[in-house]
């Protein structure tokens, strides 16, 4: 039975003061602060290698079969200690973790209310908890900021619904009749209700938000203020950042987007100017660059050089990788883009590879040296597999040998992966030829290096197709990396650049590998000519060599 308006409206104002209330009692913790910045100008997240985690299927602390903030806690020593002296964990610096909010979906990306953390995770205080040991450990912390839709279960898309005449009515985009065209991908995008149409880009229980309504775009700030200024979270990764704003038919790309993500910028800045922000943007990079080329993200994911190193190593052409590579760090502004392998919306590594570890070895290998800010997914570091649909993508992290991966001491919310045994924390973390020892390596060499982390590049020339060569100099260093993507170890093999930062003559040490080493003298350019460094690259493996004067 529906109330009148008048009495709806008493409701609502009343609800609004308690909620107030709630919110002003959670506000009383304190964010945290004082990490440092990055290096040589660079922002802290040019410094980081970030950790995608699935709360639900990381650890489950509490035995309900769903992983939780405890559980996160519980498992950071694995993630970094926060003794750099120490070599035993994993060594990333950042966490970004998937939708943390109440939402009737498991993957929670259909959130109910932005102001609490979905009770399956715990309480506000354990997510706080969490904040504090990953502040103490060095490790920064960004959410999930879905901004583009809600559920249809919020409270505020029902009220909507219900009562056209309410003020929420206006928060969403709706049509008396069906305007009939479809979505970006050939999709259904317009969903009837009692009210009429509404306009829902991803899915029938995901209605978009108007943002032509200022009172949308108020409460996100609010929203946004306080996740960094009363929790204390580092930054965002903004869900569906290219759909936002739809002018008429088009429904990616708009001006009103782009104005409204560097409205959003000059917001969030003011309330913490390290804040950072890095979005899905999932298009060509011609379109995605238009997002960081201004005042708009810190960083936006570079999907297509996520694809070409995928495609590239599993074919062993070098020579297209290396170009994907240049062209990223030519299109892009320094610091500006976000490199990954896949992600929870993709098959995983291992499956992509069909359980080939070199080549998965080899795609690490690229992440972690070449430019960008590295984001590894959750369990890619162990080699877990998985493919579509999407739930056996995000399946629980296989932690032992034990019943249940170790993961939980009950049947989990999804079943583990069934090679677990084999493919495990534990088993690996003992073995210096596995993926997870291989992963340490090169975040440790990274973190080591300014070089890796904020170093500029500079794509070298090789006669043996199968090497990717390439400089990365920094004002501290310069170092030589070179991957072989082939089968045979590479042992004779010439270097070109035309021109480059260098001058005078180097000497050459080894940095990751073994053998010995030819000097290098520059030319008049700030390049070389077929220098033979002459140590040998193993079959699919790395060399880092280190120049110096």
């Amino acid at each position: 039975m529906k109330m009148d308006l008048p009495y709806r409206i008493l409701t609502l104002v009343i609800l609004g003061f308690l909620f107030t209330s709630c919110i002003s009692n959670v506000k009383s913790i304190q964010p945290i602060r004082g990490l440092p910045e990055g290096t040589d100008g660079f922002a802290w997240w040019n410094d980081t290698v970030f950790y995608e985690i699935f709360v639900r299927s990381f650890y489950d602390s509490n035995g309900d079969g769903i992983g939780d903030f405890n559980g996160i806690i519980e498992k950071l020593d694995y993630l970094n200690d926060g003794d750099p002296k120490k070599s035993g964990d994993l060594g990333i610096t950042g966490i970004w973790l998937m939708p943390i909010n109440p939402s009737p979906s498991y993957h929670g990306y259909d959130i109910t209310d932005y102001y609490t953390v979905n009770p399956d995770y715990g309480t506000m205080d354990d997510f706080k908890h969490l904040l504090e040991e990953c502040h103490a450990r060095g490790i920064r912390v960004i959410i999930d900021l879905v901004l583009n839709h809600t559920s249809t279960k919020n409270p505020w898309f029902i009220e909507a619904r219900e009562y056209p005449e309410s003020p929420s009515n206006e928060w969403y985009i709706w049509s008396e009749t069906n305007p009939g065209y479809l979505g970006p991908w050939d999709e259904q995008v317009w969903y009837p209700s009692v009210s009429g149409y509404y306009y829902a880009i991803f899915w029938v229980g995901m209605p978009d938000l108007n943002y032509t309504e200022d009172a949308v775009t108020n409460e996100m700030y609010n929203v946004t203020r306080y996740w960094l200024q009363d929790v204390g979270v580092d930054g965002f990764r903004l869900d569906a950042a290219r759909h936002l704003i739809e002018e008429g038919k088009k429904q990616a790309d708009t001006t009103s987007t782009h104005q409204w993500w560097a409205d959003f910028r000059t917001f969030y800045k003011e309330i913490n100017p390290q804040a950072m922000t890095v979005g899905e943007i999932w298009t060509t990079n011609y379109a995605v660059t238009d997002y960081v080329e201004g005042d708009e993200l810190d960083m936006a994911f570079n999907f297509d050089l996520a694809s070409q190193t995928m495609k590239n190593i599993n074919t062993g052409n070098a020579a297209n990788l290396w170009a994907a590579i240049n062209s990223s760090f030519q299109m892009f502004p320094k610091g500006a883009y976000a490199t990954f392998l896949t992600n929870h919306d993709q098959k995983r590594v291992m499956s992509h590879f069909m359980g080939d570890q070199e080549k998965a070895k080899l795609a690490a290998s690229v992440l972690l040296t070449a430019p960008g800010t590295p984001f590894i997914y959750y369990g890619e570091e162990i080699g877990m597999t998985g493919d579509k649909p999407d739930e056996f993508i995000r399946t629980p992290m296989l932690w032992s040998s034990e019943k249940y991966a170790g993961f939980s001491t009950v049947y989990p919310w999804e079943s583990t992966i069934s090679n677990y045994k084999q493919f495990n924390v534990a088993t690996e973390a003992s073995d210096p030829n596995s993926l997870l020892s291989h992963y340490r390596t090169l975040i440790g060499l990274r973190n080591n290096h300014a070089a890796l982390r904020v170093g500029d590049y500079y794509g070298l020339r090789s006669d043996d197709s199968s090497i990717l060569p390439f400089l990365r100099v920094s004002k501290e260093e310069t170092l030589l990396v070179l991957i072989n993507l082939s089968k045979e170890p590479a042992i004779e093999y010439k270097l070109s650049l035309n021109q480059g930062p260098l001058s005078g003559s180097y000497k050459s040490y080894p940095v990751l590998g073994q053998g010995t080493l030819e000097d290098l003298n520059a030319n008049a350019n700030g390049g070389f000519d077929e220098y033979q460094p002459g140590m040998e690259i193993p079959a699919n493996g790395l060399v880092v060599i280190q120049l110096r004067q």
